[in-house]
């Protein structure tokens, strides 16, 4: 099966990312998602299910962009971290995964360079790289039909989640991010 398209738009104004870094993970979960059992037998998604076929759209924003999106397209105004709308397979599109940098740099409360030392940095930037990677899988997952609105299912994701970072951090595939 050939590898999926990508469309990649970085839309942060401090954002620096490897591109193909960020093609790989999607690349990788396409292809490990049955194998590494980052499906949950338990659930009522069937086995071996993925995110849908087409292309996949991954954007990178601010807090105020994604906190727009929210508003216009869900009906709430408030900050959040990712949103994922769902494609349509007749128009060979898989959906949409939108990210907020601004929200990865909040959890991660890098420290302040003054104060800590570079090893520290290095932590913060990894943790940041961390983070940001893990709301791709989030939105990922979210097109493979996993849910979190309610406890169960959120348990549910928050174990596949788990799943897809250890598999990426078994295949050495954590992009970097930074900011400039």
């Amino acid at each position: 099966m050939p590898a999926r398209s990508i469309t990649l738009a970085n839309h942060h104004p401090r954002l620096r990312l490897d591109r193909r870094a960020v093609t790989r993970v999607i690349h990788l979960l396409d292809a490990h998602f049955a194998e590494s059992k980052i499906q949950n037998p338990k659930s009522k998604i069937s086995p071996g299910l993925s995110a849908p076929p087409g292309e996949l759209s991954l954007v990178f924003l601010t807090d105020a962009a994604l906190a727009q999106l929210h508003a216009d397209f869900l009906a709430d105004p408030t900050p959040t971290d990712v949103i994922t709308f769902e494609g349509n397979p007749a128009f060979g599109t898989a959906g949409e995964i939108c990210v907020s940098v601004d929200a990865a740099l909040r959890h991660v409360s890098p420290p302040v360079p003054s104060l800590k030392s570079q090893i520290s940095d290095l932590k913060s930037a990894a943790a940041f790289s961390a983070e940001l990677t893990l709301y791709l899988v989030h939105g990922w997952l979210h097109l493979a039909g996993y849910d979190d609105l309610v406890p169960a299912k959120k348990r549910l994701m928050r174990r596949a989640e788990a799943r897809a970072m250890t598999l990426l951090r078994l295949h050495d595939c954590l992009p970097s991010f930074r900011l400039s």
